[in-house]
């Protein structure tokens, strides 16, 4: 006897060694049988057997049963016609029905005989012509005997207890009433068997005693003595446990309210806008000109409903127009055109969190530390890096003294609170000079990555806002910061609900300061 068949006799339990043991009586007994002989509930019957089943001792066989009877309309249809045969009949002795009658010479209402029709033409009983349904040769032959799937109607009404099987001649008549609605009744029944595997029948050539065991020493075994006549079930130590998933963020909410927390560590607070903005906001108030590309149709969702938003104060409205027209009192010469109110009106999802800095600075008096995370939309192609909705977050900051030094001390504190080690590059925003893009080194990849813009507000945006204090911003993608993070490259994967990866993801790869 191998040591692996006594290790498996001594690891069964009492109820897979009485199944067992009505199988070395019986092999062909039943579920049913061996619980009642060896005085077990079906449930721990057919649990011992699966047991069984996965340590290769049985096999066990499943069997479905499925007994067809008639509904209460298969039988209206067995005793009166299926409603084919009802116009069939109508047509037979008319030639020719126009459509629009065919539900009161047949006493169908009009679903009923749409449905007909439908049949009638599949089975090639009659077609129509300019809205005249005749019968056809086919329809001729079969207007007096019946059809196949009529044939099934009459056998399933004479043998009203239900039919598990068809005779070949009845196959292809029980095809057809399956494929239609409310006609069968299907019952199934689930049959079990069980049979030795050799690991089996080696198991009880060696045999086994069958005695109660104990999981669990207590108190009362002690304390009466009965610990030393009892057997205790072995346990295997080297047993792998069970994989439990507990629940958890999902990712980007993770990275969002880490984002979060960082900025409110920091002394910012949170501002959060809406999805649905003005062009003014969007775009006016961050001196981008009206006939710029990012505004086309192509790049931004443009609203019907509601298909314009109101402008904000007429004194910021005016300098705006100036600013983007002459460049006002801001040292620039503007973008020489004339600014339409009717382009500054138009309701666009948000493109960017920037328009929300812009609100807040005209809302709120210096000194301000303000960010914002939320989605913004754009007209993007789906692929492996861009879909049409997104998350941003932007940070602004804005007093006196704040300067271009100020705006990369910030970012190095924000990225260093990420994880991560940054540089910094010159870059070009329409809004902003100085411009910078800040990139974060992967160690895994050894290589650096380009993660997000900054730059301090030029004077032609903060002026129609009545700010005379210098202000810095920052922003970046946030489910570019997914990506990087959990080496994701389908930026698809973060929005996919792929149950296997959303459990295999770490809580927190971040470094939390």
């Amino acid at each position: 006897m191998s040591e692996d068949i006594k290790k498996t006799i001594r690891e069964l339990h009492i109820y897979e060694k009485k199944l067992l043991k009505e199988l070395e009586a019986n092999p062909e007994a039943t579920p049913d049988q061996i619980a009642e002989n060896a005085d077990m509930d079906i449930k721990s019957v057919m649990s011992a057997a699966g047991s069984l089943a996965s340590k290769d001792i049985i096999e066990v066989d499943k069997e479905v049963q499925k007994t067809y009877s008639l509904t209460a309309d298969g039988l209206e249809y067995a005793e009166h016609g299926l409603p084919e045969r009802k116009i069939l009949n109508a047509l037979a002795k008319k030639k020719g029905i126009h459509m629009k009658d065919l539900a009161s010479e047949t006493g169908m209402d009009k679903k009923e005989a749409n449905i007909a029709l439908g049949w009638l033409r599949r089975k090639n009983w009659a077609q129509i012509d300019k809205g005249v349904v005749n019968i056809t040769d086919i329809g001729n032959d079969f207007s007096s005997k019946l059809d196949v799937d009529e044939k099934v109607l009459d056998y399933l009404k004479a043998n009203a207890d239900g039919v598990k099987l068809f005779t070949d001649d009845l196959k292809e008549g029980f095809t057809k009433l399956i494929g239609r609605k409310n006609i069968l009744n299907v019952k199934k029944e689930t049959s079990h068997s069980f049979i030795l595997l050799p690991k089996g029948e080696e198991i009880l050539k060696v045999g086994f005693t069958i005695k109660e065991q104990a999981t669990q020493l207590t108190h009362d075994h002690l304390k009466e003595g009965e610990w030393k006549n009892l057997e205790y079930r072995p346990y295997d130590i080297n047993a792998e446990a069970p994989v439990v998933f507990a629940g958890k963020k999902h990712p980007l909410r993770e990275i969002i309210d880490e984002i979060r927390e960082i900025f409110l560590n920091m002394g910012f607070v949170e501002d959060n806008g809406e999805y649905v903005e003005s062009a003014f906001w969007n775009f006016d108030s961050l001196f981008q000109p009206q006939d710029h590309a990012a505004r086309e149709m192509q790049d931004t969702f443009y609203l019907k409903n509601p298909l314009t938003c109101d402008l904000p104060d007429d004194a910021l409205v005016q300098l705006t127009a100036e600013t983007h027209e002459t460049g006002a009192d801001t040292g620039s010469v503007g973008w020489q055109y004339d600014w339409s109110e009717d382009i500054a009106r138009q309701s666009v999802l948000r493109t960017h969190t920037t328009g929300i800095s812009t609100k807040h600075l005209f809302e709120h008096e210096p000194p301000i530390k303000m960010f914002s995370v939320g989605r913004v939309f754009r007209r993007e192609t789906f692929d492996y890096k861009h879909l049409p909705e997104f998350h941003q977050v932007e940070g602004l900051v804005c007093g006196e003294g704040i300067s271009y030094q100020n705006l990369l001390g910030t970012l190095k504190e924000f990225y260093k609170k990420l994880g991560f080690e940054v540089r910094f590059r010159p870059a070009y925003f329409p809004y902003t000079y100085l411009s910078t893009e800040s990139e974060i080194y992967l160690e895994e990849k050894e290589s650096w990555i380009e993660l997000g813009g900054a730059g301090m507000f030029r004077p032609e945006v903060l002026k129609p806002l009545g700010i005379n204090q210098p202000a810095l911003a920052f922003g970046m993608g946030i489910e570019r910061l997914a990506m990087i993070r959990y080496d994701v490259e389908d930026i698809r994967m973060l929005y996919k609900s792929d149950i296997k990866w959303l459990r295999e993801v770490p809580i927190s790869k971040g470094v939390r300061l």
